[in-house]
């Protein structure tokens, strides 16, 4: 079965930084795309960062430049480095996975408050 635990979620100030990180197991596949969507209240989710097999990342517009996502093949973990946080990036973060078989697992999420 496969699993995805977040972490690294919480309050910041706005201009300030936290660091998420999602850990995958329960599966074999070496060649998968894995990201981050965000929900907030009374929104759509909507993708944060995306990291593709080879390793090719993308981002929503007001996110670039400062946020990043990385990748550490062994631990199957994903990171997204948040940096210069606003009140509107408060929400939930959500990671994924997308398998070769075209399966996507999702992770319970983690709260991110950004103050002003």
């Amino acid at each position: 079965e496969v699993h995805l635990v977040e972490s690294g979620g919480g309050s910041a100030q706005t201009g300030g930084s936290l660091r998420l990180s999602c850990t995958a197991s329960g599966f074999t596949d070496d060649d998968y795309a894995i990201g981050w969507f965000r929900q907030a209240p009374g929104k759509e989710r909507e993708l944060v960062a995306h990291l593709t097999r080879d390793d090719r990342s993308n981002y929503r517009d007001s996110v670039k430049g400062r946020f990043s996502i990385s990748r550490d093949n062994a631990k199957n973990t994903v990171y997204l480095q948040m940096d210069s946080l606003k009140p509107e990036d408060t929400s939930v973060y959500y990671c994924y996975v997308l398998l070769g078989n075209g399966v996507t697992y999702w992770g319970q999420g983690t709260q991110v408050t950004v103050s002003s």
